[in-house]
């Protein structure tokens, strides 16, 4: 197990940002920037052992740094991953006003989000493990949001090939928050084709339908006898273009599915299979939702990694999280996080063949 870190970049201010290269023994490699947090690179082996990068995004900080470039590749989310409708909230009984930076709504924690802020890194090894720490404060009423936000992420990479993070926060003030990573997978390799082709698995029996703008409407919706029914292995393209409603409010999937789940406990929420490389993605989390979004906006504009030019549904994303627009939802699990209590979520990526 191995760390390694190398200058990745300066940033307008004149600061600088750094990427930590994470290794294992058998080879697989995890490539972290602390700007943003963003994993810039998973390298991991097809069922022949060969190693290929299967996470969408840029060599250099300038990728990263242009806003029309970068759809929040592989980056830390927050103070409140996805959509808060009309860009507000209530919390006892006072209005937080944020910045609509989605139509009229707020998402993925504004404007300058935890994605566009410089962190505090230490690595570390194990003798199983390598990994990165990584601490940001967030001051009151950054972005909008009440109180101070004490934030720390911890990327770990394990000798049998998981990647897991770990999410921590605490604040002065009482808030909302909900911490994710938007990682944008292609397990065939990063530029290599849509992922129409991938059979995905999600242990959910609901999702949460929404309105035209992606806001939730607060039902939670069986997936059964939908085009929303992933419970049994399915192609990502088999039924992306049904005639649904909900896919054409999203121009595919890009929605919120309610995890088969008692309390907090670690457990599987999704697999992914790519057929001709072998790989298997299980995610495991002890979050209530996932996100799936398909990779429906990419559209050839973007010239990412050694060239590649990432083309409509290059990727998909699975974001675990608590649901969008929770602070709205009293139905929905609470987001509020107050003084004396600590925010703790983890989710972890397993990685194999087959």
């Amino acid at each position: 197990m191995s760390v390694q870190k190398e200058p990745f970049g300066i940033l307008p201010d004149g600061r600088s940002a750094d990427l930590y290269i994470l290794k294992n023994s058998s080879g697989m490699t995890a490539k972290i920037t602390n700007y943003g947090g963003h994993v810039v690179a998973l390298y991991v082996p097809d069922r022949n052992g060969k190693l290929e990068d299967i996470l969408l995004g840029h060599d250099d900080l300038k990728g990263y740094l242009e806003r029309k470039t970068n759809p929040y590749f592989g980056c830390i989310i927050g103070r409140y991953g996805n959509r808060i409708g009309q860009a507000k909230f209530t919390l006892d009984g006072r209005e937080y006003k944020l910045a609509a930076n989605d139509g009229a709504n707020h998402l993925h924690g504004g404007v300058d989000g935890f994605d566009r802020r410089l962190w505090t890194a230490k690595p570390f090894t194990t003798k199983n493990t390598a990994g990165v720490e990584l601490s940001y404060v967030s001051k009151d009423m950054e972005e909008g949001y009440p109180g101070t936000l004490k934030v720390t992420v911890i990327y770990t990479l394990t000798d049998d090939n998981q990647l897991q993070i770990d999410y921590k926060a605490t604040t002065d003030k009482p808030t909302v928050c909900n911490l994710t990573n938007h990682m944008y997978f292609n397990l065939a390799g990063q530029g290599k084709g849509d992922i129409l082709g991938h059979e995905l698995m999600l242990n959910a029996p609901f999702f949460t339908p929404v309105d035209e703008g992606l806001i939730p409407t607060g039902e939670i919706r069986p997936v059964k006898g939908t085009p929303m029914d992933f419970t049994t292995p399915t192609a990502i393209g088999a039924r992306i273009n049904a005639d649904y409603d909900q896919l054409k409010y999203g121009k595919g999937y890009d929605h919120n599915w309610v995890l088969d789940k008692k309390g907090n406990e670690m457990s599987l929420a999704a697999k992914v299979y790519e057929p001709t490389s072998g790989r298997v993605m299980e995610i495991w989390t002890v979050e209530p939702g996932i996100q799936f979004y398909a990779g429906n906006f990419l559209d050839g504009t973007i010239t990412g990694k050694g060239g590649k030019v990432y083309q409509h549904r290059y990727a998909f994303c699975l974001e675990t999280q608590h649901f969008p627009d929770s602070p709205n939802k009293a139905q929905f699990p609470s987001t509020v996080l107050r003084p004396g209590q600590v925010y703790q979520t983890a989710t972890i990526h397993k990685f194999s063949t087959r």
